[in-house]
């Protein structure tokens, strides 16, 4: 067709260009349109063609070169090229230029073209997800959602979906009363109409509305019985959502899932397994989600053999539920006292997220590991995952229980000089805890002195540990007067210092400190060691 005359037909060769970017890669297209391009002028539809197929297809990058250029050589893009070149921005979350396009559209006077306000609303919607601080949301309204709710009051026509669209996200973010006000001005609704204010009442909890609303339903589906489970399981009443989940005319595996995480939100572990069993009497299909809650509350029970059970019977393939059943599957194994277990199905796991890395720290932490959580540790920045806070305190926490002073002090000091990553008063608490062990009495009181945050009675205990492990009595009784000062009953602490004075012979003051304690009506409680306690730590 290009070497024919057909090709010097605009129609045709920008609809044959148009249709060539409908096949998943852009490498033809792009050969065609430089050809095109040697043979006659190309109009904005030719342009607009591509923007579109590089919108669809990627990358998104070019895109917005297309339109760049487009603008250099004079052409003057309309409401074809518009909505691409917005959704373009919004995938590459270039959000200040998205809004620079935006008033290109106003002076050209294409805001009231419905496909055009349609693409800017989705594009302030990404926008307004996108950013926690309303300070960031931009120049045109008040509020997380004000330049969302400025372009939809500017639209000519607004369809349900788009109605829809505009509650739901009133919904997501507790504006209730918004979400309920438009519903009430919808011109038409849906069964997602009623479904979005529904689920906005029951994530604040107005059991009340919700159900008023859902009673009020011309028609109800699965999303709506599932939406009233969110409400009364919100509120705390378990028996009502229960019975309500048993009166539901039809369940789908959202529902199922829905119960099992109620129950194990609660800490109803036992009624979640027992939920889990009669879905697979009854051959419910299930999903990674329902594993997870599954292998949760095998996890807090200790029920290592069910854990077993649903590894090997349910979990077969590992692509098909992916990093998250497999981390829960590692957590389940490691919390029940098997961490040869866990570490093993955590080299086979394929992609690993940085909660993954997390919890096997953690558990190799708890376990006595130490050495080899630093190792995995260290293993994870060398592939270039960037850790978090929670990284950080379960790799210190390991570096406390075993020892590691050096290891420890420099992973402390690499938090915010490589990382970035601002220590809180944990972090400080596991290091001082750390240094306090091992006898650094004082570095741990330097590092209290220089830190931003007033230390708390964890604090405070792990520099009395650090005074018995040295014999330091007089610095044990500066650390009771702050501690005092807390007025925090806390018996460890004063039993602690009890055991300072007996371990030099101080016994007048030993006693006198446990009197302290009868006075307080403080009781240490007895140790005791299990599996299921010795993971809580």
């Amino acid at each position: 067709m290009i070497t024919t005359s057909f090709a010097q037909g605009v129609d045709i060769s920008s609809k044959f260009l148009r249709r060539s970017t409908e096949f998943g890669e852009m490498e033809y297209p792009e050969l065609v349109f430089s050809q095109m391009g040697q043979n006659f002028y190309l109009g904005e539809v030719f342009w607009n063609a591509m923007i579109r197929g590089y919108a669809f297809n990627g990358p998104y990058e070019k895109c917005i070169n297309m339109y760049l250029e487009m603008i250099q050589r004079g052409l003057k893009p309309n409401n074809f090229a518009y909505p691409y070149v917005l959704y373009s921005f919004g995938e590459l979350g270039v959000y200040k230029a998205g809004k620079n396009v935006h008033c290109q559209i106003i002076k050209r006077g294409f805001e009231c073209v419905s496909s055009v306000s349609d693409s800017l609303f989705n594009f302030y919607l990404r926008v307004s997800r996108s950013c926690d601080d309303v300070s960031d949301m931009g120049i045109m309204g008040n509020g997380k959602l004000g330049d969302v709710r400025k372009i939809f009051n500017g639209m000519v026509y607004r369809n349900v979906e788009v109605w829809n669209k505009m509650i739901y996200e009133y919904a997501n973010i507790g504006e209730v009363r918004s979400a309920r006000q438009l519903f009430e001005e919808m011109p038409e609704r849906d069964v997602v109409s009623w479904n979005s204010v529904i689920s906005g009442y029951a994530k604040v909890g107005d059991i009340k509305n919700a159900r008023w609303l859902f009673d009020k339903m011309p028609e109800k589906n699965v999303v709506s019985w599932t939406s009233m489970l969110g409400a009364y399981a919100t509120s705390g009443d378990l028996f009502t959502t229960r019975c309500f989940f048993e009166e539901m005319p039809e369940k789908n595996v959202v529902s199922w899932n829905s119960m099992l995480s109620n129950y194990i939100h609660y800490g109803k572990f036992e009624e979640a397994l027992d939920l889990f069993v009669q879905m697979t009497e009854e051959n419910v299909d299930y999903d990674g989600f329902t594993l997870v809650s599954a292998l949760m509350a095998c996890a807090h029970l200790g029920e290592l053999e069910l854990g077993r059970w649903i590894h090997f019977y349910f979990i077969d393939d590992w692509l098909q539920f992916g990093v998250v059943a497999g981390t829960a599957l590692i957590e389940m194994y490691a919390k029940c006292g098997d961490v040869d277990r866990a570490f093993k199905i955590f080299i086979k796991l394929g992609q690993k997220d940085i909660f993954c890395w997390n919890v096997m720290i953690k558990s190799l932490a708890i376990h006595g590991r130490v050495d080899d959580a630093v190792k995995i540790f260290f293993m994870m920045i060398n592939r270039g995952l960037k850790p978090n806070g929670f990284t950080f305190l379960n790799v210190l926490f390991a570096c406390s229980h075993g020892g590691l002073v050096e290891e420890g002090r420099h992973i402390f000091r690499s938090m915010e000089r490589e990382f970035r990553i601002k220590p809180t008063l944990k972090h400080y608490g596991c290091f001082i805890d750390l240094l306090g062990r091992n006898g650094q009495l004082e570095e741990a009181h330097m590092l209290l002195r220089e830190m931003p945050f007033e230390p708390d009675i964890a604090i405070w205990g792990a520099i009395l540990a650090g005074c018995r492990i040295r014999n330091d009595f007089k610095l044990a009784e500066k650390v009771m007067e702050k501690i005092d000062k807390l007025k925090m009953n806390e018996p460890g602490v004063y039993a602690l210092l009890s055991n300072i004075y007996a371990s030099i012979g101080q016994w007048p003051e030993a006693a006198m400190t446990r009197v302290k304690m009868e006075d307080k009506n403080l009781w240490k409680k007895a140790g005791c060691s299990s599996v299921l306690d010795a993971v809580h730590v």
